[in-house]
């Protein structure tokens, strides 16, 4: 294969995957606000277009169109920077993500992975650990003690659950014996799903992405009630919007990550022995990826409007006293397991 078609191939990837994140968003927001009507017993939005489907074009369109106010306290380079940052970073996650098995297109072998790389895993635990920063750059740069507030809270919230993620996350590259997606997601082949062989992983990597995404209860660092809107308070406009836009990118995120890493990815169990072809086989597999990832997303949605949030002192508390040890307790059973499978 010519380089030139490599970057033909690696270009029309990225277009497809930022198409497919950018549409889910949009609707994903929808489809939080019908949930949380249903969970309310309420209607939601249904004013704009059929059942309200145009509702989210409608929200951007007014974002749009509003006025870009900046705090005069603010430092602006930096308050500028930090939304941009949050949408980058979210975009660039799902770039190793792997949505299906390779493909085939005139004898062209093409994986459905942006960057199918060997330290695939690094590169998601590396991101997640930069996204923090735009968070805090928006908080210190809006020159207002609410958004300083959110910022910090932010920054101890994500270094405290990054580390019960990363013993999560080492659980399974024991068991896969790989950092690469792809790798991880043949080793689950069957019924070996990674939330069937190591549950308590599996359930602190969950509340660990709920934490690191800042969704309820972990939302400390937006917390309306006592901090107005946390870091983004100062933000209106477009850069408003991209840190919306962040927020359910990183939703997703969290989303593709769980059914990766936890959920066989795109494997269904011995699809294989069913005896279809393989473009049925990779059609039905890539459907499967996005139906656990639906579920995944519904799960999330539910959470919000189910549970209180917690206080900051029961934040904490949980995530040294509860998932750090589970964490570790998690780690010590996979190694166990894979000593004895030999």
């Amino acid at each position: 294969m010519s380089i030139w078609l490599q970057i033909l191939i690696s270009l029309v990837q990225i277009l497809f995957t930022a198409s497919i994140i950018l549409v889910t968003v949009a609707y994903l927001v929808y489809f939080e606000r019908k949930i949380s009507a249903w969970a309310q017993n309420r209607i939601g939005p249904n004013r704009v277009g059929p059942y309200g489907l145009l509702q989210p074009f409608a929200d951007v369109l007014k974002l749009f169109f509003k006025e870009d106010i900046v705090p005069h306290a603010a430092n602006k380079p930096i308050h500028t920077l930090a939304p941009i940052l949050a949408l980058v970073i979210a975009l660039s996650t799902f770039a190793v993500i792997p949505i299906g098995p390779p493909i085939y297109i005139f004898d062209l072998k093409i994986p459905l992975v942006v960057a199918d790389v060997n330290m695939g895993i690094l590169y998601i635990l590396a991101l997640t650990s930069v996204g923090v920063y735009a968070i805090t750059f928006s908080g210190w740069s809006s020159g207002s003690k609410y958004s300083l507030l959110g910022g910090i809270r932010s920054s101890a919230q994500m270094i405290s659950y990054e580390i019960s993620m990363g013993f999560s996350i080492a659980g399974v590259l024991i068991f896969s014996e790989s950092l690469r997606p792809m790798e991880i997601v043949n080793s689950q082949a069957g019924f070996m799903w990674n939330a069937f062989v190591q549950p308590i992983g599996f359930i602190t990597f969950v509340v660990a992405a709920f934490a690191e995404t800042n969704r309820l209860p972990f939302d400390l660092p937006e917390a309306e009630p006592e901090l107005v809107g946390g870091y983004h308070t100062e933000y209106s406009s477009m850069k408003f919007a991209a840190f919306f836009l962040a927020e359910y990118a990183n939703m997703i995120i969290a989303a593709g990550l769980i059914v990766t890493l936890y959920l066989g990815g795109w494997q269904i169990p011995y699809i294989e022995n069913l005896g279809l072809s393989y473009t049925l086989t990779t059609s039905l597999q890539i459907l499967g990826f996005f139906v656990k990832m639906a579920a995944v997303l519904f799960f999330i949605i539910w959470v919000r409007w189910s549970l209180p949030r917690f206080r900051y002192d029961q934040l904490m508390n949980i995530g040294w006293k509860v998932m750090f040890p589970l964490s570790l307790l998690n780690l010590i059973w996979v190694a166990i397991l894979v000593m004895l499978m030999n």
